[in-house]
Formats: C-alpha cells, structure tokens, sequence
C-alpha cells in the first residue's frame, strides 16, 4: 500500500456515534454504519430476516439505497443473501468463532512484529491516543464508542505492519466477527479484563517489544474466546 494512502490510525474508529438522525456526506456509508451498529448490539439478532419496508421507514430512507448497503454488509459477511428470505443476519457456530479467532490471533501477532519494525513514532502515537479516548469511553460505561475504537486499535496496529494482504485477510475477520466481538465486553469483569489485555497491547507497541506484542495479541484473541463462548 502506498504510504500516502494509508490510513491514520485516528481515523480507523470510525463514527462513534450510533444515535440520533443520519447526518453524513455519504448516505450509503451512513445507512450501512447504522444497520451494522444495530447487527453489534443485537438489535438485529442472529437469523433475523430484515424486512426491508420497515427498516428502510424506521432509518428513513428508500429501499434501493438500503438494499445496496445491505448487500455491502453481505459482502462484509454478516448478513446472508438468499432470493426467498432476502437479508438474513448471519448466524455463527461457536467452531466457527473459535477458528476464525486463532486465525486472527495469528494474523495480529504477525502485524505486531511488523508494526514495530516500520511503524514512525508519530504513529505508534496515534494508536496511543486512539488508547486513552478508548478509555475514556470505559470510564463512561459508553460501550458501543469504546468497542469501535477498540476495533480501531486493532486495525490501526495491521496498518502499521503496512502488509497489505495481511491488512486484507485480517479486514475480513474483524468484520465477521464485530458483533460476537461486542458481547465479549459483556459484565464488569470482561469489560475490565479486555482493557487490561489492551493495557498490554499498548505498552508493548510502544517500548517496540515485538515478541512481547505479539505474544499480548494472541493471548488477547484466546481469552477472546474465553470470554464469550458461553454467550454462544
């Protein structure tokens, strides 16, 4: 990936606010944030099949802008395409999960090691800012802020090892797995458990340990699975 077009780390969070009207230059961004915020908090629950009428009334926008952003989130792997049911939210099984988390696990401790090899320090700061808004949003309880800049963390640190194939794989998993993802995070002593493994995460970024950060994002990715595969 070129350098100049390379994301900064700031802006990997994305918008982090779910509530209120759609105010964005992009309707089809906007549409398609709104639905998967509403997939990540279990609104639309796993196997709901989304009536497009009703959705489209509730987000206030036509079908055919809602049915192009739903095929994006097809794309993206949380919705299903079938021509008899239409969208259905995507259903995972608990082998589903845990495979797909040791692949990410691989691929993030892979990122960490090439994150401290070419990462500027201006980066490795902004990551560390993305950390202390990230934070600030635990020390508020606002959850669904917290786990996109979460998320943003994760994916500032793949931009940083500026592999773009390994980018690539890591954006299809992450995306898969947002909403399963979130409800790790559910209870005080997940929550606080997933910050500290971050706490980790951060301070070997930027002591530049690449042993030690890749050692932290795949541990990370196993208590991942510790903490929500009951909620399977």
């Amino acid at each position: 990936m070129d350098r100049d077009s390379t994301p900064r780390a700031a802006d990997l969070a994305g918008d982090l606010d779910p509530r209120g009207p759609i105010a964005r230059p992009s309707l089809h961004e906007a549409i398609v944030t709104r639905v998967r915020d509403m997939i990540i908090e279990g609104i639309l629950a796993p196997g709901t099949r989304i009536h497009e009428g009703n959705l489209g009334k509730e987000l206030g926008v036509s079908r055919t802008p809602l049915r192009e952003a739903l095929k994006f989130l097809a794309s993206e792997g949380i919705l299903e395409l079938s021509p008899g049911r239409g969208a259905v939210v995507r259903q995972f099984t608990p082998k589903d999960v845990h495979d797909s988390l040791i692949v990410l696990g691989g691929l993030e401790g892979m990122a960490g090691r090439l994150a401290c090899q070419h990462a500027t320090d201006a980066e490795i700061r902004e990551v560390r800012q993305l950390h202390d808004r990230m934070i600030e949003m635990y020390t508020k309880r606002d959850r669904l802020p917290y786990f996109k800049l979460n998320q943003g963390i994760h994916a500032a640190i793949l931009h940083l090892s500026k592999n773009e194939p390994l980018m690539y794989l890591h954006g299809i998993l992450q995306g898969r797995l947002r909403r399963i993802r979130y409800i790790g995070h559910e209870g005080p002593e997940k929550w606080a458990a997933a910050v500290a493994d971050h706490e980790d995460i951060i301070a070997a970024l930027e002591a530049r340990d690449a042993d030690r950060l890749a050692s932290a994002l795949a541990a990370h990715m196993e208590r991942s699975w510790d903490r929500i595969r009951d909620g399977l």
